[in-house]
């Protein structure tokens, strides 16, 4: 059995589930269109936004996205984003060797009755290793991370890739999906995701994702913001919105403005003032030293002092004596600050 590769009903196995997407796009279909074709409908990458899973994007991300307010993210030049995408078709292929199975790309799906609900497999199954007496369809996701977030995986996929894994579920209609992960590059992982397993997750992952597209992205309101937002993933957002600033916004009856700057100067403060006792910390513990390089403390290693090396370009002198290097290899980037007058720093400090 294979799947058709035209628009048209994913093909039902002789048995299993019956699948409830329609393939909308192929896998061949040119980037920008595809990119185009993922604003009318949420789909499964956005899930991890949807539900402040995401350390990168928010909401509000989603809801501007999809309106076509943003320019196309354009994450997948990152260098994670890169080779996720280089390994994808050597890893879905060993996952197929291991496993005895064939897999092959898809593209883009939409929930039949509810076309808004898309979804791109990284690979189609046309039959399932868990069980071979029946041809059962179902799908595979393909993931690459770095070491540091290794014990993440130990139970199975994280919360991020198990919303995305589920709602592909939930827009497919499939009863469970593949997943497998490379971890640094050698610690490779595979998990089962069954939909029975998570009922309730599955129907709350609907609930959430269909209160963003009806409520706020399809009459054009912004969510509001509830604080559970990361910092840096919103003032990316903010950003790109407004990549050319000018003019000025009246913010007389603005408490808000008047409560962002009060915690931004507390904060502030609490940061110099933190610099300045970690130093006079520093101060005492090399007055307890004396000359000596190291502490103990009951028979035990206590603290010492160790010298590091930071590698430091002198700009100056390759400026002057390598001009054409300089000009290569040093690059003005440029970056926003917030900029607060002396009269206002000194009324939200006084």
């Amino acid at each position: 059995m294979t799947t058709t590769v035209q628009a048209g009903a994913l093909e039902a196995p002789a048995a299993g589930p019956v699948p409830t997407g329609r393939l909308i796009l192929p896998h061949t279909t040119p980037r920008e269109e595809w990119l185009d074709a993922r604003r009318r409908g949420i789909g499964s990458s956005d899930l991890p936004a949807v539900m402040n899973l995401s350390g990168f994007k928010t909401p509000q991300s989603v809801y501007y996205d999809k309106r076509g307010q943003l320019p196309h993210d354009d994450g997948e030049f990152s260098d994670a984003a890169h080779f996720g995408v280089l390994f994808e078709e050597p890893l879905a292929r060993d996952w197929a060797r291991r496993n005895r199975t064939v897999v092959e790309p898809i593209g883009l799906i939409a929930n039949v009755d509810e076309p808004w609900a898309m979804c791109t497999l990284d690979r189609l199954c046309t039959e399932c290793p868990l069980d071979r007496s029946q041809r059962s369809l179902c799908a595979l996701e393909v993931k690459t991370r770095n070491a540091y977030v290794a014990k993440l995986w130990r139970q199975g996929p994280p919360d991020d890739v198990l919303a995305q894994v589920l709602w592909q579920i939930l827009v497919t209609g499939l009863d469970h999906i593949h997943v497998v992960c490379l971890i640094g590059g050698q610690d490779y992982r595979q998990y089962t995701v069954r939909r029975d397993e998570h009922v309730k997750l599955v129907a709350y992952l609907h609930a959430e994702a269909s209160r963003l597209w009806h409520q706020h992205i399809v009459p054009g309101r912004p969510p509001a913001l509830t604080g559970e937002e990361p910092p840096d993933a919103l003032i990316d957002l903010y950003d790109r919105l407004h990549p050319d600033r000018e003019g000025a916004v009246v913010v007389d009856r603005d408490l808000d403005a008047v409560d962002a700057m009060s915690e931004y100067m507390e904060a502030a403060a609490l940061e110099s003032e933190g610099k300045r006792r970690k130093k006079a910390a520093k101060a005492k513990l090399l007055g307890v030293l004396g000359g000596a390089q190291a502490a103990v403390r009951q028979d035990r290693p206590f603290f010492s002092i160790e010298q590091s090396h930071k590698k430091t370009p002198d700009l100056a002198r390759l400026a002057e004596e390598f001009p054409a290097a300089y000009r290569a290899c040093v690059a003005d980037v440029a970056h926003d600050r917030i900029a607060i007058p002396k009269y206002v720093r000194e009324e939200f400090t006084a």
